[in-house]
C-alpha cells in the first residue's frame, strides 16, 4: 500500500490545524490521540506552525504532518521539523516532483479534472479535494470519480461532523479533512478529545 493511502487509512477525519502557540501544539495532540484520531495535519500558517509539529511528534501515537506547504521551501522547512506527510492546497509539478524525490507522502490539493491529470503524470493517486463545499460539494467530486475512479480522496474545506459521513460514504473518499476538532484559543482537552472520539466513530 502507498505510504499516503496509509495515513489516509489510519483515521476517517484528518484535524486540520492552525497552532497559534506552539505550548498548546503538545496538549492539543495528546487530546486527539486520546480520542483516537492519530493523523495530525499542521497548517503553515502561523510562526508557530514547524515548531508545533517538533512538538507533536513527542506525543506516543502521533502521525503529524504539515499542511498549506506551497512551494519547495515550505515542504524542506516541514521536512526538517520532522513532518511525515505534506498536504498542500493545490499542485504544482515543482512541489510534486520535489516531494517524490524526497519520498514522503504527499496529498496534493486538487479541484478539477485537470488538476488531478497533472497528478496522475506524476505518478500520484491520492488527493486532497479542496475546498470541498465550496466547490460543488459531493456532487463535484462524484461527478470527477467517474472518469478518475482509480483514484483516492480526501475533501477538506467546510466539511462538519454532520457531514463528514456523507463524504466518506464513497468509496474513493478514504478520509476526510477537519477543522471543527478544535477551537480557538487556550485548548479544551476534554472537548477535543470528545470531539475526536466522535469523529473516530465515524464509519466508513
Amino acid at each position: 500500500m502507498e505510504a499516503v493511502e496509509k495515513v489516509m487509512r489510519t483515521s476517517p477525519v484528518i484535524p486540520v490545524l492552525v497552532i497559534e502557540d506552539v505550548a498548546h501544539a503538545r496538549p492539543i495532540a495528546e487530546a486527539l490521540v486520546a480520542g483516537g484520531l492519530r493523523v495530525l495535519e499542521v497548517t503553515l500558517r502561523t510562526p508557530a506552525a514547524l515548531d508545533a509539529i517538533a512538538e507533536m511528534k513527542k506525543v506516543p501515537g502521533a502521525i503529524v504532518g504539515a499542511g498549506t506547504v506551497i512551494n519547495v521551501a515550505g515542504l524542506e522547512s516541514a521536512i526538517a521539523a520532522g513532518a511525515e506527510f505534506i498536504v498542500s492546497p493545490g499542485l504544482t509539478d515543482t512541489l510534486g516532483k520535489a516531494a517524490i524525490a524526497r519520498n514522503i507522502p504527499l496529498l496534493p490539493g486538487i479541484a478539477n479534472a485537470g488538476d488531478i491529470m497533472r497528478g496522475l503524470d506524476l505518478g500520484l493517486t491520492h488527493f486532497k479535494f479542496f475546498p470541498a463545499e465550496a466547490n460543488g460539494g459531493l456532487p463535484a467530486l462524484k461527478s470527477l470519480i467517474g472518469p478518475f475512479g482509480q483514484c483516492k480522496f480526501c475533501p477538506t474545506g467546510g466539511i462538519k461532523q454532520e457531514t463528514a459521513s456523507d463524504w466518506l460514504a464513497l468509496e474513493q473518499v478514504l478520509c476526510v479533512g477537519g477543522s471543527w476538532l478544535v477551537g480557538k484559543g487556550e485548548p479544551d482537552s476534554a472537548a477535543i478529545t470528545a470531539a475526536a472520539k466522535a469523529a473516530a466513530a465515524l464509519a466508513h
